[in-house]
């Protein structure tokens, strides 16, 4: 699972997977072999890569050999997993940029969008009731 994972993240960077496995040992590594990415945001649990430079083409193969093995596999448990890495290599990253003529109405403004994104997010999981308030 982890190697798939790679596999997706060198898709994105238009990268090579560096494993052992593969026959390539790190001291063999060049420049060429590593993807970019105009941003990375790496935290304690998440990895949030912004336009990676991998081709559109390539990550559409990619999704839809995901959608493949969905397809494929019986496990409930290994089809989310898939569906997961499918949501990730196929979804965006969005960039609110948020400004104001002063520092408190910026402080403002990105509580604002702090609580909308909150509740985007809460909708989506647990779903809304159209008139529910």
């Amino acid at each position: 699972r982890r190697k798939a994972m790679l596999e997706d993240l060198a898709v994105l960077t238009k990268g090579d997977v560096i494993s052992a496995d593969l026959g390539i040992k790190l001291e063999n590594v060049t420049l060429a072999m590593l993807g970019t990415a105009k941003k990375v945001l790496i935290d304690k649990e998440n990895t949030t890569v912004v336009e990676g430079a991998g081709k559109k083409a390539d990550i559409q193969a990619r999704c839809t050999q995901i959608r493949a093995q969905i397809e494929e596999t019986t496990s409930d448990y290994d089809k989310e997993k898939l569906q997961e890495r499918l949501a990730k290599l196929a979804g965006g990253v969005a960039i609110i940029r948020v400004g104001g003529a002063s520092e408190s109405e910026v402080k403002e403004r990105k509580d604002r969008v702090d609580d909308a994104l909150h509740a985007t997010r809460a909708a989506v999981e647990e779903g809304i009731v159209p008139g529910g308030g």
